[in-house]
């Protein structure tokens, strides 16, 4: 009998609806264990939100407080009095205290050379090979042997237009722009910053396509008219300490300050000093200890013991643990004797409840006291305050560790993927003890029906006879 016919059979004998109550006893039958696997489901889906949530947080506050310590504004800012001669600013990772005199007496330049003019820039000049050394021009030329030649290829049919495109694509701080003088089209090339940095040409022209000649300069038998400008170092003094940059941008010449350098002031010095980032400090302390209590707060909500969703949980437990030591922990190995070295000595305090506070007093002391040594505390390198915050946030993030928050997603993960398949299983055998019962019923349905029809047949003999009696 196929199961359409069946289905529509069962209750036919007995009135009940056998269909009806082959799924009612399938589902009672499992209906304990699918509710426990329901209510797993929902909790495994929740510890996993739950400590996501928190990690994600943790990830987030120390992304935030990388980008603003790279602003540099938590640091001690430099600024040069006279800013016609140079801008101050502070390498990334580093701190810079107390006050310099700056007397700049010559600028970094680039050499200058302009080549013959010729008739329209879309002419074409020739083919061959550029060879660029670069050295010392004076009346002669030293080579810088550390150095090797700049060799740029100028294809067949290049005019003014593409050697000047040629010279600024390849590279080594050459460029190249193409002047409409009064004599006609001149292509002008400059060299990098520094006397070091000047720089010759020579030609290899493609036979046939000759023309890239007019373009080679050296200082000898060149053209001096060419030489716009010629390469030099820069050259000032701090605190009376002459120095010398091949670049205007100078680097670090101190700790915490590198200079640009725009202009020349002889005999002028102007002063360098660095603002107190005080102010800055104290308002990122108190964005810190918001943004790390919504941390602490989902932590504790979490791990109620009670009703938390991470309660005994071993991620949860160790990020907690490192909460309780962030005060008092050194994140400042390297700090000089006295300086400050810990979260408390920013004006972090731990309240009973887990969660953080800010001790004016003592933040203000340590401003007060070494401002220059709390700003080093905010800075990118393997120490401070956002190195410790970051720690925390890599070590909960670490899949590797199965203590760690991440650890515990991924437990949860792998049980949550073993509930769904513990409920299809059970549905599977839900459905198949449906239709062994479907079948079952059936037969009985049969049974009963043929046992129905011989009890009507008896009722009609019992009803003929009971009339011919009559």
């Amino acid at each position: 009998m196929e199961t359409s016919n069946i289905i529509s059979a069962l209750g036919a004998g007995s009135g009940i609806n056998m269909a009806q109550l082959a799924a009612d006893l399938s589902a009672a039958q499992f209906a304990d264990r699918s509710a426990r696997l329901t209510a797993k489901s929902e909790l495994l889906a929740q510890q996993i939100t739950t400590a996501s949530t928190i990690k994600n947080g943790l990830s987030t506050l120390a992304s935030s407080l990388g980008d603003r310590v790279r602003t540099g504004d938590l640091a001690s800012t430099p600024s040069v009095a006279n800013s016609a001669v140079a801008t101050a600013s502070t390498p990334l990772g580093t701190f810079g205290r107390g006050s310099y005199a700056l007397e700049v007496t010559q600028l970094a330049k680039r050499q200058v050379l302009a080549a013959p003019a010729v008739t329209a820039a879309s002419d074409v000049v020739g083919a061959g090979t550029l060879t660029i050394t670069f050295g010392t021009v004076g009346a002669s030329f030293a080579a810088d042997t550390t150095r090797d030649p700049l060799e740029i290829t100028i294809a067949s049919g290049s005019t003014l237009t593409d050697i000047s495109a040629a010279i600024n694509s390849a590279g080594e701080g050459m460029s190249a722009y193409i002047a409409e003088t009064v004599d006609g089209p001149r292509l002008v090339i400059k060299g990098p910053e520094g006397e070091e940095s000047g720089f010759i040409i020579g030609a290899t022209e493609t036979v046939g396509e000759e023309g890239l000649a007019a373009l080679a300069w050296e200082p000898v038998t060149g053209d001096a008219d060419q030489l716009l400008d010629t390469a030099q170092d820069a050259f000032f003094e701090l605190d009376g300490l002459e120095m010398q940059s091949a670049s205007n941008d100078t680097g670090q010449i101190a700790p915490g300050l590198q200079l640009t350098l725009s202009g020349t002031n002889i005999g002028s010095p102007t002063q360098i000093t660095f603002a107190s980032p005080s102010s800055t400090i104290q308002t990122a302390m108190n964005d810190f200890v918001t943004a790390l209590n919504e941390i602490a707060s989902a932590l504790s909500d979490a791990m109620d013991p009670e009703a938390g969703d991470l309660r005994g949980d071993p991620g949860a437990r160790a990020l907690r643990q490192s909460f309780a030591r962030l005060t008092s922990e050194t994140v400042m190995p390297n700090a000089t004797s006295g300086a400050p070295s810990t979260l408390a000595d920013l004006g972090l305090k731990t309240e009973r409840d887990g969660t953080f506070s800010i001790d004016t007093t003592r933040l203000a002391a340590t401003l007060a006291d070494d401002p220059e040594g709390a700003a080093a505390m905010f800075t990118i390198g393997l120490y401070g305050v956002y190195a410790t915050i970051d720690k925390l946030a890599r070590n909960a993030a670490s899949t590797g560790n199965p203590g760690s928050l991440a650890g515990s997603i991924a437990r949860y993960e792998r049980l949550a993927e073993q509930t769904t398949e513990t409920t299809t299983s059970l549905v599977e055998k839900q459905e198949a003890l449906r239709v062994q019962m479907v079948a079952r019923f059936a037969r009985s349905e049969a049974q009963i029906a043929a046992s129905q029809s011989t009890l009507t047949f008896l009722q009609q003999q019992i009803d003929a006879w009971n009339g011919s009696n009559n």
